[in-house]
């Protein structure tokens, strides 16, 4: 039996299959490999929140930006940071607005139980994130971003939800995700997330690419370059990486500089090259200087 997104995701009941995902992620351009794939369609089929562990900038948000694209749908992303409280997640009420109200219904000599039904009523509710994902009337999907940096506490607030996709809100009772979304879960590992948290989820780890997809990668997604120069490119960046560096470039600065590299009318990547693009790719002065005393040796292996 084809597998196939209930009600709880999308409303059409959209077939899904390995292949369906393998495509919908061509399609949107995203250079994958079988392993995310196969992940990625697990966590649709099961109705699982998808965790996506790995370096910064190897491509784990644009995960959950393609699956949208794939599925047809809205992308609702929750930024997290530290000191993140159910508040700016979930939902807060239009305080100015409930003045207005309560001012305009004290002339009309109301009661406080009608003052209260009217103010604490969706109408002045300021949806965030989290409420907006399990309100809405279409399947969306969900994406915490870089769960790692919010707190402990917040992480274990996320828990219910992510169980049961429900909340409760004293002044209104509660209120039931009407489409379950499909949610996924990003982290950098800038601390170790908890093992409730993990046994909700399906795993996902995603490295930089090898040297042969971010060829791929910058040949799909800078038309008309140089296949020499992106393989160049791939292996420089490629041997980069494996420095000791505070911040290891991204895919989205490996992109950046070769656009750069094209736009400069470079077709081999050389000393002068390097040294006037660097800046897109290195970002930390310390790592700068790191890799121009290694420039020569970098330049070497890439050709």
């Amino acid at each position: 039996m084809t597998p196939y997104l209930g009600p709880g995701m999308l409303d059409d009941k959209v077939n899904v299959t390995q292949q369906f995902v393998a495509d919908g992620l061509r399609r949107a351009r995203y250079v994958t490999n079988e392993r995310v794939e196969t992940a990625v369609y697990l966590a649709l089929v099961l109705e699982k929140p998808l965790l996506i562990e790995g370096p910064a900038g190897a491509g784990k948000t644009e995960v959950a930006k393609v699956l949208a694209q794939m599925l047809g749908t809205e992308l609702v992303r929750l930024q997290c940071y530290e000191g993140l409280d159910e508040a700016r997640a979930l939902y807060e009420w239009n305080y100015q607005k409930q003045l207005l109200r309560l001012q305009a219904d004290e002339q009309q000599g109301l009661t406080w139980d009608h003052l209260s039904q009217h103010i604490f009523s969706r109408e002045y509710l300021l949806e965030r994130p989290l409420l907006k994902a399990i309100s809405s009337s279409q399947a969306v999907v969900l994406l915490i971003d870089e769960i790692d940096k919010a707190d402990e506490e917040f992480e274990a607030f996320l828990l219910e939800l992510l169980s049961d996709f429900q909340i409760s809100i004293p002044e209104l009772g509660t209120i039931r995700a009407r489409q379950r979304p499909a949610v996924v879960l990003t982290s950098n590992r800038a601390r170790e997330l908890s093992e409730a948290l993990r046994r909700r989820c399906l795993h996902l780890f995603i490295d930089f690419p090898g040297i042969e997809q971010e060829r791929r990668i910058l040949e799909l997604k800078i038309p008309g370059l140089d296949s020499a120069l992106a393989a160049a490119a791939a292996r420089f960046v490629n041997s980069l990486r494996k420095l000791d560096l505070a911040k290891q470039p991204s895919i989205a600065e490996t992109l950046d500089w070769v656009r750069a590299l094209a736009q400069l009318g470079v077709k081999e990547i050389d000393l002068s090259a390097v040294r006037a693009t660097l800046g897109l790719l290195v970002k930390h002065e310390d790592d700068r200087s790191l890799v121009e005393s290694k420039s020569t040796a970098l330049i070497q292996r890439a050709r």
